[in-house]
């Protein structure tokens, strides 16, 4: 098992970058790893709650993962499982964590993706999860109003 961690700053309060992070509506803005629509985004982020997402990328594959919340403090940290659906990828459960703590800037997000089977598979996730959080940045690149 291998894991890995990715750190950025957002130009949003905590707060802000919660709801982006935790809520099918602020999800379906920045997931997955280009510029592909989300196609589902599902969240009911209580612990306990489920959440559900699918993505087409643009070279027209779709992906679709789903979890449960495990862990929901509101407004600086959510943990969940996370799992492939249709057999894709890794077929084993994960576990994401997601933290946030608030900074000058705005919010210091460190993102850890753990329990991955292997290093290939850290490989395709660190790129998928890049280009995901490259998206949330941008997001908010003009602040939080954005």
């Amino acid at each position: 098992m291998t894991s890995l961690t990715l750190v950025r700053r957002i130009k949003a309060r905590p707060s802000i970058v919660f709801d982006a992070v935790t809520t099918a509506e602020g999800i379906a803005q920045w997931w997955g790893p280009d510029a592909g629509p989300v196609l589902i985004a599902e969240a009911d982020p209580r612990k306990g709650g489920r959440y559900r997402l699918r993505f087409r990328m643009l070279d027209g594959t779709e992906h679709e993962c789903s979890g449960e919340y495990l862990d929901v403090v509101r407004p600086e940290r959510v943990v969940m499982s996370w799992r492939w659906q249709g057999g894709q990828e890794d077929p084993n459960e994960s576990r994401v964590e997601i933290a946030l703590r608030p900074v000058a800037e705005g919010t210091e997000i460190t993102f850890t993706h753990s329990r991955l089977h292997d290093e290939d598979t850290r490989r395709t996730h660190e790129a998928g999860w890049t280009g995901s959080l490259d998206k949330l940045e941008a997001r908010f690149a003009s602040g939080e109003a954005a």
